[in-house]
């Protein structure tokens, strides 16, 4: 079986490695110079950085075998720490009752509990009513604190009112959480930790990065070939099945699968002879880009978390990760302190058209004006644009995403996965679980239903977790044993080209 994949990144990737090991012929088109798409890692200034914050975490047995099966012991725990950043405060996030009432005051705190009661006696929005981002976290938290801590974060990120967003980017990154979960939890009530309450996370001593990396080798070591900075442009294919690829060269290459990656829009335009609906219904579906600043900030211990969570309205950015706080091995010997801050736009938004001097002012007065730096130099900055990263959930993008998911099942010889290419905003796990169920689907002819994942993953076939000592399966306290791999030599990292996406 001659299969090609598009993209190295998480899903991608994670599929031709499994693939390769099955005995399959693989070829990676990878439009970057790097292996590891969103979560590729990146030499900086003497220091190995992340674009942005990622944190891996899953329950999902063979999500976690396979990553300690590449990782091996090259990783450390990270005692997490994240807070919220809302009108010069500080919010422990998970919450913590003592540290809420002190930056809210008794006043404040009273009127967020009432203002939850009150949509638990009488909601503010109907049963049956079409539901969105607003009014599904309204009725799990109240207004009050919908208006604190997610409007203006989730308005920044997506770029639309939340009553405009879909109530599935809730209830896939919120899942059942409530007020309610969260106060039995800060109080030792809850019977299980919440996974987006999670306090410790297994980090890669290279960063993020390296796991996909050494994916990348391995499939090479194993006879298949991984292209970087080669893009594709479209599927070829004849009476609806595939037959190849054809690269932005002009170049085609023939195979028997092929594995999609690339942008969710782009795959199914590139088919050609759409319906009039389906095309319709594609332009409707729309990406988010990223814009990251990362400030080369003279001294150490500005702040103590990996990341803060930028919910005040007066400010552009988003997200601010400080790599200082992750593991030791990614800063070097460096004196100085990597800082990345966020920002969320269009294409046709002056942000992404905006010069980098200009961005790197930007973000260097709003970390000023957080008091979190204090007088220490900026000693320079770097912009690093990410193209359509986020599919938008817009009120009632289903509607749309539906019909054109269905018109590309008539095509035989496609499978598409991961965050761009299935158009659902996964973590890296649910990344990783996308590619190795395709490659069984390809290997072993199960039929596994890849568009089903992260739509309930509150269940697993097995439930374990990494901990310092190795793999722990859930209601026992030994790790399971596991074959080790000797650490794989990495391509050499480079900061100089961005990543073009297909």
């Amino acid at each position: 079986m001659r299969v090609a994949v598009i993209g190295a990144g998480a899903a991608g990737i994670t599929a031709a490695y499994e693939l390769a090991k099955g005995g399959a012929e693989v070829d990676v088109y990878e439009a970057g110079d790097a292996a590891g798409g969103l979560a590729r890692t990146i030499d900086l200034w003497g220091q190995k950085v992340d674009l942005g914050p990622h944190r891996f975490f899953s329950n999902d047995l063979r999500v976690n075998k396979l990553w300690l099966e590449v990782v091996g012991q090259d990783y450390d725990m990270v005692d997490r720490l994240t807070r919220i950043y809302y009108k010069k405060r500080f919010f422990d996030y998970p919450l913590k009752p003592a540290n809420a009432l002190w930056n809210m005051g008794i006043f404040k705190a009273v009127r967020c509990v009432l203002s939850y009661f009150k949509e638990k006696i009488k909601p503010s929005f109907k049963e049956g009513q079409d539901e969105t981002f607003e009014s599904w976290v309204v009725g799990r938290f109240g207004r009050q604190l919908f208006d604190m801590f997610f409007k203006s974060y989730s308005e920044k990120l997506w770029g639309i009112r939340c009553d405009e967003l879909d109530a599935d980017f809730a209830a896939q990154r919120i899942k059942k959480f409530s007020l309610g979960e969260a106060i039995k939890s800060a109080l030792g009530f809850g019977k299980s930790k919440h996974k987006t309450l999670v306090d410790q996370f297994a980090f890669p001593l290279e960063g993020t990065g390296v796991v996909y990396e050494r994916m990348a080798k391995k499939v090479e070591e194993l006879g298949g070939n991984v292209y970087l900075n080669t893009p594709v442009r479209r599927i070829l294919h004849e009476n609806k099945k595939v037959y190849g690829l054809e690269l932005t060269t002009g170049e085609t290459r023939r195979y028997d699968h092929v594995i999609s990656t690339m942008p969710f829009t782009l795959l199914v335009k590139g088919l050609g002879d759409l319906p009039v609906d389906i095309e319709y219904a594609v332009d409707q579906l729309k990406f988010r880009n990223t814009v990251l600043v990362y400030l080369n900030v003279a001294g150490k211990d500005m702040f103590k978390d990996q990341w803060l969570y930028i919910h005040s309205p007066d400010l552009g950015t988003g997200r601010v990760t400080n790599f200082c706080n992750w593991v030791p091995q990614i800063n070097g010997n460096s004196p100085n302190t990597i800082l990345a801050l966020e920002y969320w736009c269009y294409d046709e938004d002056a942000m992404w058209k905006g010069k980098d001097e200009d961005l790197i002012a930007q973000a260097t007065k709003e970390m000023r004006s957080t008091g979190l730096i204090g007088d220490a130099e900026v000693l320079e900055g770097k912009v690093w644009r990410i193209k359509r990263c986020y599919p938008v959930y817009g009120r009632g993008y289903k509607q749309f995403l539906e019909p054109v998911v269905e018109h590309l099942k008539q095509y035989e010889g496609i499978t598409p996965i991961g965050r761009y290419g299935s158009f659902k905003y996964n973590n890296q796990d649910h990344s990783i679980l996308m590619g190795l169920l395709a490659a069984e689907n390809l290997l072993h002819g199960t039929q596994h239903d890849l568009w089903q994942v992260n739509t309930d993953y509150s269940t697993y076939q097995e439930s374990a977790t990494i901990t310092k000592t190795g793999l722990v399966r859930q209601g026992e306290t030994e790790p399971m044993v596991l074959p080790r791999t000797t650490p794989l030599p990495l391509r050499n990292r480079t900061e100089k080209e961005e990543p073009v996406h297909a």
